[in-house]
């Protein structure tokens, strides 16, 4: 599966180290942060909800410190449904009641090994359709 990933300067470490883990079981296309250097979370926030909403990607990753930041951002997009998740279950229900299409994680409050955890638990988590469907299709202006 092709993953559109991007993170600030807070979210690198935890970005690059994803992309480590996950090397075999997804094709990261990886815009940006190169460095822990000082950047504006926009920049790249922006090109991944864009890519996701114009349907280049199926899914995304967004991180930043707190990922408020990237969610707020991404969810400018019509058709992003970015998450902000701390933990597997919420990544699960994002998934199943939410159609989220961009994970968000905070990474001053998650380690590396529960990031992991959040993305297995998203990329392998299907939406139930069904009443979810019908409040999706609100979601939009």
């Amino acid at each position: 599966m092709k993953i559109i990933i991007g993170s600030d300067h807070a979210g690198y470490e935890m970005k690059e180290y994803l992309k480590t883990r996950f090397a075999t079981e997804y094709d990261w296309h990886d815009v940006g942060a190169y460095s822990a250097e000082s950047v504006d979370y926009p920049d790249f926030a922006h090109p991944v909800a864009a890519a996701v909403a114009e349907g280049k990607f199926a899914k995304g990753v967004l991180i930043c410190g707190t990922g408020n930041g990237v969610a707020m951002t991404a969810n400018k997009h019509n058709g992003v449904r970015a998450a902000l998740c701390w933990n597997a279950e919420i990544a699960k229900l994002a998934r199943q009641h939410n159609d989220a299409n961009i994970i968000v994680l905070p990474a001053r409050f998650i380690s590396n090994e529960l990031a992991a955890e959040i993305i297995e638990a998203f990329f392998k988590t299907e939406f139930e359709g069904g009443r979810h469907a019908r409040r999706i299709g609100k979601i939009n202006l």
